[in-house]
């Protein structure tokens, strides 16, 4: 059985994935559930491979190894308002998940809690829902809920630094926890060794610690990564 968009076309899926067994089990899954899929695994293949031809549906990591996935959701909702975007990532902290949905992506998936079946929620996702894992959605309602509440009174206490990290310095501060090296770190983003420094004092600054251990106690504290 082939999946069919409005046109009678096949769907076609690129998906953005770095981790190979990971991409292999999820294209592997599609493929057989009858859509055209195609693979990335880095922003700039998946920059060529939008360069080609415009899919129905994204789905992609955030971390990859030459950028971060908000830039790829970014410019593909700028140049393809019509095309679907999901998120498959291990990352749920706020300020990945609201950098997503804010440019553009209109569904969210945590590794940790995917769903078995990729092709019925890729097909929700077609026919206009927005498939989000439950402890993501929690969280998005407290957060409005909060902003509600801010709107007919003031805020009971100074807001969380969370808003003020970026999404590089979010994935700094996971390579900081898991114990890489400064080195691992710019390997792993796919940055210069001489960058990191910089967005870790950065970090430090906005979380207000002075150490490494310190700024993990933090980042875990406020949601901003789980161990």
């Amino acid at each position: 059985m082939t999946e069919r968009g409005e046109t009678g076309e096949a769907i076609a899926i690129l998906l953005v994935e770095d981790d190979a067994p990971t991409c292999w089990r999820l294209q592997d899954a599609l493929v057989k559930a009858g859509y055209e899929v195609r693979t990335a695994g880095t922003l700039g293949e998946a920059r060529s491979a939008l360069g080609d031809a415009a899919p129905r549906v994204l789905l992609t990591d955030l971390r990859l190894p030459d950028g971060h996935g908000v830039e790829l959701i970014r410019e593909t909702r700028q140049r393809f308002p019509d095309t679907e975007i999901m998120v498959i990532s291990a990352l749920g902290d706020e300020e990945s998940v609201i950098s997503a949905i804010t440019v553009g992506a209109t569904g969210y998936l945590l590794k940790d809690a995917f769903p078995s079946d990729i092709a019925t929620t890729v097909r929700e996702l077609v026919a206009g829902h927005s498939p989000i894992s439950a402890s993501i959605a929690r969280f998005i309602v407290r957060r409005t809920q909060g902003s509600a509440q801010g709107s007919a009174e003031p805020p009971p206490g100074p807001m969380l630094n969370t808003a003020k990290l970026t999404p590089r310095e979010i994935d700094i501060l996971w390579g900081i926890a898991k114990g890489f090296s400064y080195a691992e770190i710019a390997s792993h983003l796919g940055l210069s060794r001489q960058t990191v420094p910089g967005h870790i004092k950065n970090i430090y600054r906005k979380l207000e610690v002075h150490t490494r251990s310190e700024a993990v106690f933090e980042a875990v504290q406020q949601g901003l990564i789980k161990l």
